[in-house]
């Protein structure tokens, strides 16, 4: 039999129960992970809400251009601001479109007729929208489309109503200038971001009618990764992580150019990337004004040609290529001599008329027509004083040396002795030796670097040129897999004669199986120069690492970049840049190991 319980006994127990129901449901909450990452608060308003200190904002896209194109939505996803984006497809059966198309079909036919019969002008968009519904109804039918339903949803969280204002109007500009239009979602902002939550709750049920190939053009990752199946490492993709592999042998050239600051890693990316693609079979040729490659060449057996006055090594400007004569070669450049020649006309402009300034301030080299003819004529002579002429089977003859032209020089009328005493500083002179001798130097090695470091400055430019040259003739004697890398090359800019040979080099590079690098720190100068815009258009690689503020204006509208591509341009640390392979580009980080570190370094404290 039951105890009958007194009214305070029962009072008592039901304060018992609910304190110890009290005490689960708290125990319940600060075990639940919901409890744990909840906002403090959330408070809708029109067009805007705040979830805990955050100010958020959710806007839609309902209207699209006729024609989408691949990767418009690429600026959205790679925005460097706190977004979230969600985009919902559903598919629309084809029945159904096609009953749709037909009744729109009839309707377009029928308002172009009325138009006739009132001679009315005709109009060309609707003449367009029948095209594009019959052909539409076209490829339905065949089953080469889909249809589906498109609904695309932005929710922006910002610390601070102003910013929540500056993030929104740079997303609504970066739709619009893809013609895509953008409205807040004004009184729904909850259910905007219920479409945004990854629960997929799409509330909001704004959509948008595309086929296939415009619903394939949002594809949200075709801007934000460079890997091919085969090629070397290049970093770490900074947008997800992904590594950046690539072959520069594969695109439409192999040239690449390279921007950076001083000490922003420049040398060191290109010394990364010659070591790992030597690694693949490829022939490294380098000109190394500041004696940076000496380390890794003697590290990989390479051969280190040091170019001095006091240097035994000889380079004559004088000798002929052996060139390939193809089927397909268009430039006739079988002719060897005539192809040489006009090769010594510019080195001979950068030597005798160096240092000379125009009323612009600009370096120029200036020869008359009279000197200029006779020093054409000059060269001629000198050639055919050894036996070689403009038939191939002399050109195994060896070939004269500056010492020969500047006799020829001096025994002919004219301007002849004028130049042969400008020219004479090169053969008897102070500059006597390195350039006025028989070559005795080879490029058969997988690694040649070429030092001009303790050449005097009016020497350096005369030097990169000679051995540009004697290396493009090595390169159409046979044809091989080989890069060229050309460091500090804003010296060859200033020059009017080298930079037209830089350039034709680039252009003609790929003919030979020769990937051309150029590096530069001076890109005010490079840029300044009618060929070096040429040189970088004829690139299909580049690499950005960190600019100085004067240069970043430049680059930015030389390379299309975005606004906040600009800013990080000039704050990037070192070792980080953008990448650039034909049409793509991504943020990059240059990655290597610690043996690869240790070989191309230059940081003096190292």
């Amino acid at each position: 039999m039951a105890k009958k319980l007194s009214p305070e006994e029962i009072a008592a127990q039901q304060k018992a129960n609910e304190e110890s129901a009290i005490y689960d449901d708290f125990q319940r909450g600060i075990n639940t992970l919901r409890d744990l990452v909840a906002p403090a608060s959330i408070d809708f308003k029109n067009n805007y809400f705040t979830l805990g200190t955050k100010w958020c904002r959710t806007l839609y896209t309902y209207a699209y251009p006729a024609t989408v194109y691949t990767g418009w939505l690429s600026s959205i996803i790679n925005l460097d601001e706190v977004i979230d984006i969600s985009i919902f497809i559903h598919p629309v059966g084809t029945d159904i479109v096609m009953k749709n198309l037909k009744k729109k079909v009839t309707q377009l036919e029928a308002s172009m007729q009325l138009n006739a019969e009132h001679g009315q002008v005709r109009d060309p968009g609707l003449e367009a929208a029948y095209r594009d519904a019959e052909e539409l109804r076209d490829e339905l039918q065949v089953g080469a489309e889909k249809f589906f339903r498109f609904s695309l949803y932005v929710t922006i969280y910002a610390d601070s109503e102003h910013e929540l204002n500056d993030i929104t109007h740079k997303i609504e500009t970066l739709f619009g200038q893809n013609m895509v239009l953008t409205k807040v979602a004004s009184s729904q902002q909850e259910q905007g971001l219920n479409a945004t939550m990854p629960q997929s709750l799409d509330n909001l049920k704004i959509h948008h009618n595309m086929n296939t190939g415009a619903v394939s053009t949002s594809f949200p990752f075709t801007s934000a990764d460079l890997t091919q199946d085969n090629g070397i490492l290049y970093g770490v993709n900074l947008h997800n992580n992904g590594l950046v592999i690539f072959d520069r042998y594969n695109l439409e050239n192999a040239n690449m150019v390279v921007f950076a600051k001083s000490g922003a890693g420049k040398s060191f990316t290109v010394k990364l990337e010659a070591l790992r693609t030597m690694m693949m079979g490829t022939d490294i040729l380098i000109i190394d004004p500041e004696n940076e490659y000496q380390k890794l060449c003697d590290a990989v057996g390479g051969a280190y040609i040091h170019l001095a006055l006091n240097s035994d090594t000889r380079i004559n400007p004088f000798d002929l290529p052996r060139v390939i004569d193809t089927d397909d070669d268009k430039d006739n450049e079988s002719d060897a001599l005539r192809a040489n020649l006009v090769t010594l006309h510019g080195l001979l402009r950068l030597m005798l008329g160096s240092g000379q300034v125009a009323a612009s301030g600009e370096i120029v080299n200036i020869l008359t027509p009279g000197e200029e003819a006779d020093l054409d004529q000059a060269l001629i002579d000198t050639y055919a004083r050894v036996g070689i002429t403009s038939d191939p089977l002399t050109h195994n003859t060896t070939p004269p040396v500056m010492a020969d032209l500047y006799d020829t020089l001096v025994h002919m009328g004219g301007n002849g002795p004028e130049l042969a005493q400008r020219l004479r500083q090169y053969t008897t002179g102070t500059f006597a030796g390195i350039f006025s001798q028989q070559s005795n130097v080879e490029i058969n090695n997988n690694m040649v670097v070429f030092n001009i470091r303790d050449l005097e400055d009016e020497l350096r430019p005369i030097a990169m040129y000679i051995t540009l040259s004697y290396i493009w003739n090595k390169v159409r004697t046979e044809r091989k897999k080989r890069m060229l890398i050309v460091d500090e090359a804003w010296q060859l800019m200033k020059y009017p004669d080298s930079a037209n040979f830089m350039f034709s080099l680039a252009k003609r590079a790929r003919k030979y199986y020769l990937g051309l690098t150029t590096i530069t720190q001076d890109v005010e100068d490079f840029m300044g120069s009618e060929m070096g815009r040429a040189i970088v258009a004829n690139a299909s690689m580049q690499i950005l690492l960190k600019q100085s503020p004067s240069a970043v204006d430049i680059l930015g509208k030389v390379f299309k970049l975005t606004e906040e591509e600009l800013k990080r341009l000039s704050n990037f640390p070192i070792g980080q840049g953008l990448f650039f392979a034909g049409q793509n580009h991504v943020a990059i980080q240059i990655i290597a190991s610690e043996t690869e570190y240790g070989l191309i370094t230059t940081n003096p404290n190292e």
